[in-house]
């Protein structure tokens, strides 16, 4: 069987005209490197193979062999554009992880993502998912059900016993990647990467804007000259409030309301 772990390339100096970016300005996140050392922690105690995964470009293949160098027995790389919705990374992920029993993911990314594509990886599976687990716990038998700890909102705390096939999202504070020897950064860099096409439609992500109200009509001040109209508008004497009681049926009060609304210019 197999254990997958996803990682995501990020290229801190921006977009990369070249096949071979700076690799000085590229890597992978704390949490995908502590899913990595889970997965590999694992597999130590079965007969299970690390499978890492990533989804870019060539200089992707970078963070690949990084994690062969520390232990992990295949790569592939999906050829895919980073800007793809989630998704369809997610699902293009699902492809090339076949006989996946267990599928590790970092909680985070170093370009600040969403985080969801785990979620995704998990509806496409159609398994469970445990997500920003925060602690483990493994047991001496690779096969045996395990604790974990997830965090919750308002620094809540959730336990977990985690059995069967899942998806599984940690944190980089729950566990440190292992140091890779020399003979091991040799071989990876000489092992082949299974690289695989995406296909499939991309689904164009809306641009998103910052929140603007609807702009409101404000009334002209009043004045014949310049200073009059100035102390219209300055004028903090008397309280510019709207105070009316109304004794209606509720259809004539709403209508009432509407009318004023759209008087004040809070609506067209």
């Amino acid at each position: 069987m197999t254990i997958a772990v996803c990682i995501k390339w990020v290229n801190y100096s921006g977009p990369v005209e070249s096949d071979t970016p700076d690799e000085r300005f590229a890597g992978f996140s704390f949490a995908d490197q502590a899913a990595l050392e889970w997965a590999l922690r694992i597999a130590e105690k079965s007969a299970d193979e690390v499978l890492v995964l990533t989804a870019g470009p060539v200089g992707a293949e970078a963070v690949l062999r990084d994690a062969l160098s520390r232990g992990a027995h295949r790569a592939v790389r999906i050829d895919i554009d980073l800007t793809s919705d989630s998704s369809v990374i997610a699902r293009s992920l699902v492809g090339a992880m076949s006989q996946a029993r267990m599928v590790w993911c970092g909680d985070y990314s170093n370009d600040r993502g969403s985080g969801s594509v785990p979620s995704f990886i998990a509806a496409e599976l159609n398994i469970d998912q445990a997500l920003g687990l925060v602690a483990l716990e493994l047991p001496e038998n690779a096969n045996a059900s395990f604790t974990a700890v997830r965090r919750l909102d308002g620094g809540r705390r959730e336990q977990l016993l985690i059995s069967g096939p899942a998806v599984l999202s940690v944190e980089g504070s729950t566990i440190r990647l292992r140091r890779a020897s020399l003979k091991n950064t040799m071989s990876a860099s000489k092992q082949e990467i299974q690289v695989i096409t995406a296909t499939g439609d991309r689904v164009e992500t809306p641009a998103l804007r910052p929140y603007r109200p609807r702009p409101r009509v404000t009334l002209a001040p009043i004045g014949l000259t310049a200073l009059e109209r100035v102390k219209h508008i300055t004028d903090t004497s008397s309280s510019k409030g709207h105070g009316e009681t109304v004794h209606a049926e509720p259809s004539v009060a709403a209508t009432l309301i509407l009318e004023s609304l759209r008087k004040w210019g809070y609506l067209p």
